[in-house]
C-alpha cells in the first residue's frame, strides 16, 4: 500500500530557497506567454507557432551549450530525452495552441489545470515521491481556483467537447513530460536536458514547415517579435529555470506551482492590456496562491 508521506528525502531549506526562486521566474514567463499566444496566433497558425518558437529555442539553446561546452548525454539517456520533448515541447504545445482557438482562456486554463494533479499521481507512483498529504491537499486546493477563475472568465460555459479533449490532452503530454525530466536532471545539466528536448519538440513539429513558410511572407512584425519572444523567454529561460528547480525539490512540489500561472497572466493582462478581472477571478486567484502554499510547506 501506497504511503501518504514522501518516500523521497526533501531538499534542505537552503535549496529550496533559490530553488523556489527559480520555479517563480519560470511561472512568471509562462504566464506572460498567454499574451505573446494570443497576440501571435492573429497572424500565424497553432502548428507554425509551435514550429517557429521551438526552432529558435533550439538554436538559441545549442549555441549556449557549445559555448559552455556541455558534455553530451549517453545513449541510455536519449529515449528519456526524446520522449519529454515529443510530448511536453511538442505535442503539448500543438494541442494547447489549436485548443485556444477553439474555447476561450478561461476554460482551457481551467482544463489544462489538471496536470499539476497529475504530476503529483504519477510521481507518486513512477517517481516513488509518495502522496504528502500537504501536497495533495495544495494541489486540491490550487485546483479549486483554476476552476473559480475559469468559471469566471469563461465566455461561452463548457467547452465543446473536442476543444475539452485537445485541453486534457495537452495536461496529461505536460504530465509525463515533467516526470520524464525528473531524473534526467540527476545526470544531466538543465540547459542539456532542455536543448534536446527543445530540439526533439522542433522535430515533431517538422511536418509544419510548408505552413510556417507560406505564413511569415504574410505576417505582421508585431507577431513575428512575439514569436521570438515566446521562443526566448518563456521557452528557453522559463524551461532552463523549470529544469534548474525541478533538479532541486520533487516534480509534485514544482507541480504545484504552476497554479500560479492563471493567476499571474490575469494580472499582467490588467496591467498591461487594461484587462479588468473579475471579482471572481480575483478570489480563484486567492486560492491558486493558496493551494501552493499549502503544497510548499513541509
Amino acid at each position: 500500500m501506497a504511503t501518504l508521506e514522501a518516500t523521497t528525502p526533501l531538499p534542505s531549506e537552503r535549496v529550496r530557497a533559490p530553488a523556489l526562486g527559480a520555479a517563480l521566474v519560470t511561472v512568471s514567463l509562462w504566464a506572460s506567454a498567454f499574451v505573446g499566444i494570443r497576440s501571435a496566433s492573429r497572424q500565424l497558425s497553432p502548428e507554425a507557432l509551435a514550429l517557429g518558437r521551438l526552432t529558435i529555442a533550439a538554436v538559441a539553446l545549442g549555441l549556449l551549450a557549445l559555448i559552455r561546452r556541455e558534455p553530451l548525454p549517453s545513449r541510455r539517456d536519449l529515449p528519456a530525452i526524446a520522449f519529454c520533448g515529443v510530448a511536453w515541447f511538442g505535442l503539448y504545445n500543438i494541442a494547447l495552441n489549436e485548443a485556444e482557438r477553439r474555447v476561450d482562456a478561461g476554460t482551457a486554463a481551467m482544463l489544462v489545470n489538471v496536470g499539476p494533479i497529475l504530476i503529483a499521481v504519477l510521481a507518486g507512483f513512477v517517481l516513488h515521491e509518495g502522496f504528502p498529504r500537504r501536497l495533495l491537499a495544495g494541489c486540491t486546493v490550487g485546483f479549486a481556483g483554476a476552476v473559480v477563475i475559469g468559471s469566471a472568465t469563461s465566455k461561452h460555459g463548457l467547452a465543446p467537447t473536442w476543444a475539452a479533449l485537445l485541453c486534457v490532452a495537452a495536461a496529461l503530454f505536460y504530465a509525463v513530460g515533467v516526470v520524464a525530466q525528473k531524473p534526467l536532471l540527476a545526470r544531466l545539466s538543465p540547459l542539456m536536458v532542455t536543448w534536446l528536448a527543445c530540439t526533439f519538440g522542433a522535430l515533431v513539429c517538422l511536418p509544419f514547415a510548408g505552413t510556417l513558410g507560406r505564413e511569415l511572407p504574410h505576417t505582421h512584425a508585431s507577431a513575428i517579435g512575439w514569436m521570438v519572444y515566446l521562443a526566448l523567454a518563456p521557452m528557453a529561460l522559463g524551461f532552463l529555470t523549470w529544469g534548474y528547480a525541478l533538479a532541486r525539490t520533487t516534480a509534485g512540489r514544482m507541480g504545484s506551482t504552476t497554479y500560479l500561472v492563471t493567476p499571474i497572466a490575469i494580472l499582467l493582462g490588467w496591467l498591461l492590456l487594461g484587462e479588468v478581472p473579475p471579482a471572481l477571478a480575483v478570489a480563484g486567484g486567492a486560492l491558486c496562491l493558496a493551494g501552493v502554499y499549502v503544497a510548499q510547506r513541509r
